[in-house]
């Protein structure tokens, strides 16, 4: 049994223009709840409406919608369960249809490979081992020296920072679900970005957010207007913002711009939490801005909370981030953080302290990767895909490429096929927008991203073979 059930508005909604395929209109009703499922948008264990439901609110015959439930039990998508009808799963990859040799290159995780130096610092954090097996072993608020390397790291970015404003967490996601968990009661409204990372949307809706979206364009990046009047009218208890490097869009606030946010969130009320995983990882923008809390007047402290990690910089699995606020607030968060885990792991926090002092280095590295897989998207990009553009980007993990048409969900289904898992664009948007763009990561070796963008023009190939035509009227919008 399932308590997950997903009404049939939301499902149509999620569906967007499903019908505008060339073939049969079961066929594209399938893949696109297929997309649905295998990237998340539909979790498993959601049970979808019934038959008739479904067939009355998208307007067609149930036989159609029965085909298509069909297909997706086969497929190994659905299973039928007894009095709850069809219930969503993720088939294994042996079910998965897929010719590539080798299996999947995977695309979905804007990633960069651990850094040189975590094997050494492995070793030598053993040394300090030792010390703590005598304890219990986990500490709510992390080890001090790791909480007093984070504050010295901020310090030495501009950001005056004492241990007790450092609370260690189990990565940055869970520093984003705990932050939602104390700062959110159920129906409060939270100011988010559009698009952003799909996660964040998640951990704020789980703790009853309602979800306020202000948009982010690539190339114009905030909707000032929008930020400011959403902030002064909707009163959000919170807003999660990524202001540099931006995930997806690679777009970063001006300083002016974050003083003006701060403002009108101490006016407002809202808690900004704001998110600066991706922060450092400057391409042309070397040192040019502060930490966002940086920018805070005396008094307006309070209303900023910042979200780091180490996962976009040294290696995202060490799993270590962690959160930055008033102390008063630091104690609050590590007394609600038992009922959902008891602490970091040590060993991955002796492991980080003793490369944070090293951040400067690893920091040029990860500029050359990343300016590297930047320039080749671009030229790929500009040899193979004449309708896309890819813009530039000053920094940040990824490139939000625009495609010319609608076409997202379509061309990751199809690139699926060609051994190459790619998020669609809606993903990280609310209510199935957001398809004529699709997230390329740039971290990734050349080698594989060559592959990847490969995998792309066959797909591409594919989908124009048998083009959407209600898509063909976004092909030349810039």
């Amino acid at each position: 049994m399932t308590d997950a059930l997903l009404g049939t508005r939301a499902l149509r909604s999620l569906l967007g223009e499903w019908k505008d395929g060339g073939g049969p209109l079961y066929q594209a009703l399938y893949d696109r709840i297929r997309l649905l499922v295998l990237d998340g948008r539909i979790p498993a264990g959601t049970r979808l409406p019934a038959e008739r439901e479904l067939a009355q609110a998208l307007e067609v015959s149930r036989t159609l919608v029965t085909s298509a439930y069909r297909e997706l039990r086969e497929g190994g998508y659905t299973t039928s369960i007894r009095g709850s009808g069809s219930v969503t799963r993720v088939p294994g990859r042996a079910n998965l249809a897929v010719d590539a040799v080798g299996g999947f290159l995977d695309f979905t995780k804007a990633i960069m490979p651990a850094s040189p130096g975590i094997a050494l610092a492995t070793q030598r954090s053993m040394d300090d081992f030792g010390r703590y097996l005598q304890g219990p072993g986990y500490n709510f608020e992390g080890i001090p020296e790791l909480r007093e390397a984070v504050a010295a790291r901020y310090t030495v970015r501009g950001l005056p920072t004492t241990p007790d404003q450092i609370l260690v967490t189990t990565g940055a996601q869970s520093a984003i679900a705990l932050l939602s968990r104390v700062l959110l009661a159920r129906g409060d409204r939270a100011l988010v970005e559009l698009p952003s990372y799909p996660h964040a949307y998640e951990a704020l809706a789980q703790a009853g957010a309602r979800l306020v979206p202000v948009s982010v364009t690539p190339g114009e990046g905030w909707d000032e207007s929008a930020l400011e009047q959403l902030m002064r009218r909707t009163n959000p208890a919170v807003g999660y913002l990524m202001p540099d490097f931006h995930n997806p869009t690679g777009e970063s606030m001006s300083a002016e711009l974050r003083e003006r946010t701060i403002d009108q969130a101490t006016r407002a009320g809202t808690t900004l939490l704001v998110d600066e995983t991706s922060g450092e990882l400057d391409i042309d923008r070397v040192g040019s801005l502060l930490p966002f809390a940086a920018y805070a007047t005396p008094g307006d402290e309070r209303s900023v909370v910042t979200i780091g990690s180490v996962g976009k910089t040294i290696w995202d699995g060490l799993r270590v981030g962690w959160i930055r606020a008033e102390p008063g607030l630091i104690r609050t968060l590590a007394a609600a953080r038992p009922s959902s885990d008891l602490g970091t792991p040590v060993l991955e926090q002796l492991i980080v302290t003793r490369m944070l002092p090293d951040m400067p280095s690893i920091l040029d590295g990860r500029r050359e990767q990343l300016r590297e897989g930047r320039d080749r998207l671009e030229q790929l990009v500009d040899e193979r895909f004449p309708s896309w553009s890819a813009p530039r980007v000053a920094g940040g993990i990824a490139s939000w490429v625009g495609l010319g048409s609608a076409v997202s969900s379509q061309l990751a289904l199809a690139a699926r096929a060609e051994g190459l898992l790619i998020t669609a664009g809606p993903r990280f948007g609310l209510d199935g927008a957001l398809e004529r763009f699709l997230r390329i990561p740039l971290g990734y070796p050349t080698a594989q991203l060559e592959q990847g963008m490969d995998a792309l023009v066959r797909a591409w190939q594919t989908i124009m073979r048998n083009p959407m035509p209600g898509a063909q009227a976004f092909g030349d919008v810039a």
